[in-house]
């Protein structure tokens, strides 16, 4: 393993993928970018070092091997290629079969693509990151992280759907959450600012962007979530419907003719804040549109912004039911690390809780800026702490390549 501790992040979508170099023990990152619209002829690579961006139009014949092979074009220009001692990949849905993060081989490989259906928008898109670091990256360990393995320890009693239970056992439906790497770095983070052992902490996190969940903590571990057996379920989100009545899509394919394409952009693409506001999915435009001079699109805003904290608040006061007690509440994500106005929207519903926000706390809170943001009557800390879902991936690429190199050191000796 490099002395640097350097690792590659990996988090590849469909049409692009992002990506970023940092030391897993201190955090410090070295290159970050993304490369986007793949598979289009306007494809590009932005790098992003030393507070330089330069970016980079791609051939995109391979598209994400084009792409991954600029990225390793320009770490050898930059003389950071020798230092990276393992490559870590994000991968969205892991089933039941993944508990935790593994080092990658043919079976690894062979497991992701067998619940790929249960994440078909998600997973061929990760496998297609995997191949290509593969090639690009030869004699490099590789390592996936899944979203959804923090999430496995959650009680029959929450990941259960009551529906017919041979869809379960034959068919693996059931809810496995999302946003795992999220939610176990700011639990961590929640239990030494509040100077306790995780193992005895309990927490509600909050993790709030263009995809929202909110996830119960109970001694470290997850034991419920908002998210289901895909990320649709739970929470108001930039353009995901969140829970539905099911009659809905029913409903609007008998009536309606809606096939399984037209349901799936509806209540993934054409929902969310985007739906309900008809002006978008971004939490600051509509912020933005409360102040418009024009009556009708300041209460579309409202009404869109009124629903989504209304939603958060009835999670975050359902899963008090799931913890022994409450030590916090723990805003992160783009929109709970800089909307004040929503923080303080989504603590005004819970007062029955006892919770309560400091207005000049919860001000100062944000953008990049980390504490407490609870009044002094508040009867649970609720705090702001970004999120850091790289370093989670590193640190635990960089575990799992010292313990795999060690172990065939010692079946070599």
């Amino acid at each position: 393993m490099s002395s640097a501790n350097q690792v590659l992040v990996l988090n590849c979508g469909s049409s692009s993928f992002k990506f970023a170099l940092l030391n897993s023990e201190t955090g410090t990152e070295t290159l970050s970018g993304l490369a986007e619209r793949l598979g289009s002829d306007d494809a590009s690579i932005t790098f992003k070092r030393n507070g330089n961006k330069n970016s980079l139009s791609l051939n995109d014949k391979n598209r994400h091997l084009d792409a991954i092979k600029t990225l390793v074009s320009y770490l050898e220009t930059e003389g950071l290629s020798n230092d990276i001692a393992a490559v870590g990949h994000r991968v969205v849905h892991g089933g039941e079969k993944f508990t935790e993060s593994v080092v990658i081989d043919s079976s690894t490989i062979k497991s992701i693509e067998d619940v790929s259906s249960l994440a078909p928008l998600h997973n061929p898109a990760n496998l297609i990151g995997i191949e290509a670091a593969m090639v690009a990256f030869p004699g490099i360990p590789q390592v996936a992280v899944f979203d959804t393995a923090f999430h496995q320890s959650m009680p029959a009693k929450a990941y259960l759907y009551a529906i017919d239970k041979q869809l379960y056992k034959e068919k693996g439906i059931r809810r496995y959450g999302f946003h795992g790497t999220s939610h176990f770095y700011v639990s961590r983070q929640a239990a030494e600012s509040l100077a306790k052992q995780i193992s005895e902490t309990s927490v509600i996190t909050v993790h709030l962007g263009n995809g929202c969940s909110v996830c119960a903590i109970e001694n470290g571990q997850s034991v419920d979530t908002s998210m289901g057996l895909t990320p649709m379920e739970g929470l108001v989100m930039g353009t995901r419907s969140g829970d539905l009545d099911p009659g809905i899509t029913i409903y609007l394919m008998r009536k309606y003719g809606y096939d399984a394409d037209k349901l799936d952009q509806l209540l993934n693409k054409q929902s969310g804040l985007l739906g309900l506001s008809g002006l978008s999915n971004d939490c600051r435009t509509l912020e933005q549109a409360l102040e418009s001079e024009d009556e009708q699109t300041q209460q579309s805003a409202q009404l869109a912004l009124e629903v989504f904290s209304y939603r958060v608040a009835k999670y975050i006061a359902s899963y008090t039911c799931a913890l022994t007690h409450l030590d916090a509440v723990v805003f992160t994500g783009g929109i709970g690390e800089n909307s004040d106005y929503l923080r303080s929207r989504i603590i005004a519903h819970l007062g029955v809780l006892g919770l309560s926000v400091d207005e000049a706390r919860n001000t100062a809170a944000r953008f990049g800026h980390s504490g407490p943001i609870h009044g002094n009557d508040s009867r649970a800390a609720i705090w702001v702490i970004p999120t850091n879902e790289e370093l989670v991936i590193a640190q635990d690429a960089a575990r799992l390549t010292f313990n795999h190199s060690q172990d065939n050191q010692q079946q070599g000796a």
